[in-house]
């Protein structure tokens, strides 16, 4: 008996908007797609992100001196409802995805942030900036933090069989989730004449816990793992018997793949440190410093960029976050000689 010849589907190519992509923010072009299968393919990747992503969050606490989540904190200005809601907008990252505990000792007047707290080693803390209380000059907060990973969102999980813990831990809610949110476009392009297939545009928002290349990557695991089980034989291999369609490509800038960093041009590093649109206050501290090129910034680790004269957390924060929006960050440790010999194999590509 013969084999069934099958009709070839579009493959599409795949393309992330590397001007805009940063820890927060991803938006991925996919085109072209076979007529309808953008709304297809863009509303099932959506529902996965929003719904099935794991991420980590704060479970419960223990907070000194208090039992109950209707407490009040001796010398805190916020009560402890409100601490604790300060507390679930804390954004965590979890190295290994396995439990872990995080400490916070405040005493005096001042004003307490996540900078302020100390996380096992596998947890990293993303918003450093946010505030969690208000302490007076004879006030002291101490809060143990438990961190736990999941999906989706979780209802804090109180023990039924007495209202008041031992430990006088306080279970919270919590939202597992890093994405915040999910939209997608459906456009149409041409393919040869044919004017009707799909070119679906993806924009992915994170927390900063994962970045949008991570989340996708993950959530479209978990859909072609959910639906091989409903194949009933032998998968047909369409990914074989179909091609991608010839499309202009536009010319893409000298990469440093060689280096482990794609999508970084080259030029960019060779370029002043302008080009990040810094502060007035940041760029001037950088440059008496001798930091003049975005190479010797990417080159600096953070404890040496403190070290700089005025060059405090907050602009530190906010050197990060440019460099961030451009695929770099401190302590890459990046030789220009190894730069150069890039270029030159790319110029003599060209």
């Amino acid at each position: 008996m013969s084999k069934k010849e099958y009709k070839p589907l579009t493959i599409p190519k795949l393309k992330w908007n590397k001007k805009e992509l940063s820890n927060t923010f991803g938006e991925l072009v996919a085109q072209p797609l076979e007529p309808g299968f953008g709304t297809t393919l863009g509303n099932a990747i959506r529902r996965v992100l929003l719904g099935g992503v794991e991420g980590s969050a704060i479970t419960s606490v223990i907070i000194k001196g208090v039992n109950n989540e209707f407490s009040s904190v001796p010398g805190i200005a916020e009560d402890t409802m409100q601490i604790m809601l300060n507390i679930k907008e804390i954004v965590v990252r979890n190295k290994d995805g396995i439990p872990g505990k995080m400490h916070l000792n405040f005493k005096g007047e001042g004003v307490v942030r996540v900078s302020d707290i100390v996380p096992d080693d596998h947890l990293e803390l993303i918003n450093s900036d946010h505030v969690i209380a208000h302490v007076g000059p004879d006030g002291e907060l101490d809060i143990t933090f438990f961190v736990e990973s999941g999906r989706g969102y979780q209802r804090a999980q109180w023990p039924t069989d007495r209202a008041l813990q031992e430990d006088n831990r306080i279970y919270l809610d919590a939202m597992f989730s890093p994405i915040r949110k999910v939209v997608f476009e459906v456009e149409k392009t041409r393919v040869g004449d044919e004017i009707d297939y799909d070119k679906l545009v993806l924009k992915i928002h994170t927390d900063g816990s994962e970045n949008p290349l991570d989340v996708l990557h993950y959530a479209v695991s978990v859909l072609r793992t959910q639906l091989e089980h409903f194949l009933i034989s032998a998968e047909i291999p369409f990914n074989e018997i179909s091609v991608v369609p010839e499309q202009e490509e536009e010319k893409e800038p000298v990469q440093l793949d060689e280096l482990g960093l794609k999508g970084v041009p080259v030029e960019l590093l060779l370029k002043p440190i302008d080009e990040l649109e810094l502060s007035v206050r940041a760029h001037n501290c950088l440059k008496n410093a001798g930091i003049k090129r975005i190479l010797d910034l990417v080159n600096l680790s953070d404890e040496d960029s403190l070290k700089i004269k005025n060059f405090g957390r907050k602009s530190l924060n906010e050197v990060k976050d440019s460099m961030k929006s451009f695929g770099l960050s401190f302590g890459m440790n990046i030789k220009e000689s190894d730069l150069l010999k890039v270029l030159n194999a790319k110029e003599k590509d060209e």
